[in-house]
Formats: structure tokens, C-alpha cells, sequence
């Protein structure tokens, strides 16, 4: 065993509170994030190991949109089930929150004016989708269709689950609103861009100095990504339930 004792951190990814958490999600991350931290405590390591469930992620609202009730609704009934099943498993977590706290909303409004500060976000219009029947602009999972490269027929606006392609404002094809399941057309609004393509010389040095740890699958997939060209991804929605953006 290591005489050197070291800090570890282990961030577990944030579950969305729109249902009932499956099997999927204990084998896939939550007990191996699990077994990691215990280990690295088991050999005296000090070890912090965080999650929370994700309040404001567009599943929520479509769930609370499909029952007739507000996205906090969703978020009460969810996240206590979540804990209780957390603890029933004795899973090890040193913190388990939420994302409608205070505390994350002054961290996420702290970074993002700090984006803001070294050019990492811009503002752009483009075209978005929107429904003429709903009368409002439909985020990512409000929208599907078929997507343009493997052609299956339910992709994401924003990305294609079957083929793994990330996709632009307008590659759907036949897109539709997820909800009503009419179609929607494309119109101009602002948003906040990350600035992704300023990053990408920083990425492939990165990526050639580690990539060898990573799995052979991610490596491969990040390698395409860089190759392919970053493009900058909006960060904010035309949405009333998230973190505001602050003032300027």
C-alpha cells in the first residue's frame, strides 16, 4: 500500500428526476462509482464523492408537460424516491443535492460570467425549432424526426441515439414536436454559444498527452470529434424552467 495519501474525487453523473432510476442506471454508473470510492477509502485515500439530481434538464419539463403538472412537481415527486433508494443501497455518497439549490445556482451564474469574461461564450442568432401549434420555441428533446445520416426515424434534434451524431438546428428530417406531433417549422432567435472551436488546440494537446489512458472507444470518439471540427453549442434556451442567466 502507498504511503502518499491522495485526494480523490468522484463525480458521479447527475440522474435526470423524470422517473424512477432502472437497473441501467446502477450497473452503468452509480454502484462502480461506488465500488471506486470504497476502494480508494479502503487503501486510505481521501475521497469525495458527489451528485445530485439534474431539477433542470428538458426531460423534466416534458414529463411534467405529458402529465399536466409544473416541472417542480416532477422534481418533489422524484428526487426524494431517488435519495431513499440511494440510502436503501447504502451507496457511499459524501453529498447528495439538487440543481435548483442555491449554492449550484450561484456556481453555474459565477462560471458563466467568467465565460463571459475569456471569451468562451457568444451571443449568435440562429434558427431554432418552433411550434406554430404550441407557439413557442421547442428545445432538443421536444423535437424529433429522422435523422439525415442513419436515417432512424425518433433522433433527438440535437443528437441521434442510434447512430451517435450530434446534430444542428435544422438537420432533422419530417421534424416534429415530441408532444403534440405536428410539425415544426425553424425561426430566428438569440442564444449564448460556447465557444468550443477556441478550445480545440488545447483539446488535441490533451487528448495526445492522456488519450492513451482513456478507453479505446472514447479516445476513438473524441478523436473523431476533433477531426471533424468543434462547432460552438448553445448553452441557454428559450425555456422559463432553468438557472437565469445574470444580468450583465
Amino acid at each position: 500500500m502507498s504511503q502518499s495519501k491522495k485526494n480523490i474525487f468522484v463525480g458521479v453523473a447527475w440522474p435526470y428526476v423524470n422517473g424512477d432510476i432502472h437497473f441501467g442506471h446502477l450497473a452503468g454508473y452509480l454502484i462502480p462509482a461506488d465500488i471506486f470510492a470504497r476502494y480508494h477509502r479502503f487503501v486510505g485515500n481521501d475521497v469525495l464523492m458527489v451528485s445530485g439530481s439534474d431539477c433542470h434538464g428538458t426531460p423534466t419539463t416534458v414529463e411534467a408537460d405529458k402529465r399536466g403538472l409544473t416541472p417542480i412537481d416532477i422534481v418533489n415527486e422524484y428526487h426524494p424516491k431517488h435519495e431513499a433508494l440511494f440510502r436503501d443501497l447504502n451507496l457511499s455518497f459524501d453529498l447528495y443535492t439538487r440543481t435548483d439549490n442555491p449554492t449550484h445556482k450561484r456556481v453555474v451564474q459565477d462560471m458563466f460570467v467568467t465565460f463571459i469574461e475569456k471569451d468562451l461564450l457568444y451571443k449568435e442568432s440562429s434558427e431554432q425549432y418552433f411550434s406554430e401549434k404550441e407557439n413557442r420555441f421547442l428545445p432538443d428533446r421536444y423535437v424529433e424526426g429522422e435523422c439525415p445520416h442513419c436515417h432512424d426515424k425518433d433522433a433527438r434534434s440535437d443528437q441521434c441515439d442510434n447512430c451517435g451524431k450530434l446534430l444542428a438546428q435544422g438537420e432533422l428530417i419530417d421534424p416534429r414536436s415530441k408532444l403534440s406531433k405536428t410539425p415544426v417549422t425553424m425561426k430566428s432567435t438569440e442564444h449564448y454559444f460556447f465557444n468550443w472551436p477556441k478550445l480545440e488546440d488545447f483539446l488535441k494537446q490533451y487528448l495526445a498527452q492522456r488519450g492513451d489512458n482513456w478507453r479505446p472507444w472514447v479516445r476513438g470518439e473524441s478523436l473523431r470529434w476533433l477531426e471533424e471540427g468543434l462547432k460552438g453549442r448553445p448553452v441557454t434556451r428559450d425555456i422559463d424552467w432553468g438557472i437565469e442567466i445574470p444580468a450583465n
